[in-house]
């Protein structure tokens, strides 16, 4: 049997291995494009509140345009989202979120009141997020229409609130506005003798939110 020389193996294994982290390279470079392609295909959960995002959180504007630190309650008048509320509506959250205190639970606010600037903020950010105008509508009003500016609107969490609300809140006339955000409260006096309104599908079937 002849055998190769080691001189003439050497080479031969040097090309095999340089092949073969040639292959590496490649394969790498095009699980990272694949990787990138499927991250910028992929919609945002439509199911995920504005909260979720932390979009309060983020910017360059404060507590004083309406942001909101953890663990406020609907009874924490130093922070302006919560004692900028119309005071109808937060003199009716104070009393449900009492009555709900004698069943252990509380009422937390994710957001209230919010300035013009801080709204607007909020949209453009929910424009980048959810990738156009017109699906970050159904979450984000402009400064102009949304009630969170009037301080008309809160935001109430955690699940336990929403769920108590959702069952005891016409009680005080506190309603659930819009059936994507179980979140979003307003103040609908009318429902403590006659219940709630029918709810919006989301922000843009609402007629306040055309003009």
């Amino acid at each position: 049997m002849t055998r190769t020389p080691p001189s003439a193996r050497t080479p031969t294994r040097r090309i095999r291995w340089l092949l073969a982290v040639g292959l590496l390279a490649v394969l790498a470079v095009i699980t990272t494009a694949l990787g990138y392609q499927v991250q910028k295909s992929s919609p945002p959960s439509a199911a995920a509140p504005l909260n979720s995002f932390h979009l309060e959180r983020r910017g360059a504007l404060g507590e004083a345009d309406g942001a909101v630190p953890d663990d406020v309650t609907v009874f924490d008048d130093a922070i302006p989202a919560v004692a900028n509320l119309d005071p109808a509506l937060l003199k009716a959250l104070r009393q449900a979120a009492t009555a709900a205190g004698d069943d252990g639970v509380a009422f937390y606010v994710t957001s209230g009141w919010r300035s013009p600037a801080y709204q607007n903020q909020l949209l453009g950010k929910a424009v980048a997020e959810y990738g156009s105008e017109e699906e970050a509508a159904r979450w984000v009003a402009t400064a102009a229409t949304s009630p969170h500016v009037s301080g008309d609107a809160v935001d109430i969490g955690h699940s336990d609130a929403t769920a108590w609300l959702s069952e005891h809140g016409a009680e005080y006339g506190l309603c659930q506005i819009y059936r994507n955000e179980p979140w979003h409260y307003e103040l609908r006096p009318e429902a403590i003798d006659r219940g709630c309104p029918h709810m919006y599908a989301d922000p843009t079937q609402d007629p306040r939110m055309q003009q």
